[in-house]
């Protein structure tokens, strides 16, 4: 009779800790750090900020910040998260950038030509990531110990290209969605920087899309894939006046705006209406 009693309590017991783990929501663990489900921006023409350069600053009327990962502070993320904005972490993830604190990390058999425009950076040999593939593991989770709610990997078109290397798209697709699956193992979203060829192919494994000048190339199109799948576009021109390019974004439902190459936080021009600040 105790047997049979005592069987029953831990029975019952068992059952009560079972319905209180289905009340958590699924998780992940970065370094000892709980990270919940990742974000998922849908369609919007809501403004956001792109700051590359300069020491960073918070922006009236931007609801998502897209900053350098090596260069922003945990202080710098907790800044957005307290206006209930999101934070985005650039990386650079297909080429080598000299500047970078791991940059001596990588065997020089991965580093192809200059990156043209850029003297200081190279692209990288994707077809064989696994030679640097712990290098990107662990860019990715500095930005997961910095708390960011999403990452935008760059330079993921180089088999578009004069890179030095025979880069394939199969080869590309294989490393982007590598990428990808990266960054959601650590609860962040990710999203597909250009590579607008690919997009389509690729819509299911981004959670967003971070494009430049698509409106002065007339690229936009390559990008309806990701707003039919309810997921948003973040657009920015360089040299379009917005009178040029808003109309345009708004009927495709892209948050689009015009900065210039350099990215220090202005000039910032969003196509939305600014909402009056609130100090």
């Amino acid at each position: 009779m105790r047997m049979s009693l005592l069987r029953s309590v831990l029975c019952a017991a068992l059952v009560a800790c079972a319905a209180l783990l289905a009340l958590v929501p699924t998780a992940g663990a970065v370094g000892g750090l709980p990270t919940k489900g990742h974000w998922h921006p849908a369609p919007s023409t809501a403004a956001w900020q792109w700051q590359l350069q300069g020491k960073f600053q918070l922006t009236a009327g931007a609801s998502a910040y897209d900053i350098d990962g090596f260069e922003s502070t945990l202080g710098d993320v907790r800044a957005i998260h307290r206006h209930r904005h999101k934070a985005i972490c650039y990386l650079d993830v297909g080429s080598w950038e000299e500047y970078r604190p791991d940059a001596a990390q990588f065997p020089k058999s991965v580093l192809g030509r200059r990156y043209e425009g850029f003297p200081e950076e190279r692209w990288l040999d994707i077809a064989h990531f696994q030679k640097f593939a712990g290098i990107m593991e662990k860019r990715i989770e500095m930005c997961a110990h910095k708390r960011f709610d999403a990452v935008e990997p760059d330079n993921v078109a180089g088999w578009e290209n004069k890179t030095g290397f025979a880069l394939t798209r199969a080869e590309q697709l294989r490393y982007n969605r590598w990428i990808a699956a990266q960054v959601h193992k650590r609860g962040m979203a990710v999203a597909l920087k250009n590579d607008p060829k690919q997009a389509r192919q690729l819509v299911g494994d981004f959670d967003f899309a971070i494009v430049e000048e698509c409106f002065q190339y007339e690229e936009c199109g390559y990008y309806k894939p990701f707003v039919e799948a309810g997921k948003a576009v973040f657009e920015a021109e360089y040299e379009l006046p917005t009178a040029q390019f808003c109309q345009q974004a708004e009927a495709l439902d892209f948050s689009a705006i015009r900065k210039n190459v350099e990215l220090f936080s202005r000039p910032w021009e969003p196509c939305d209406p600014l909402p009056e600040a609130t100090g």
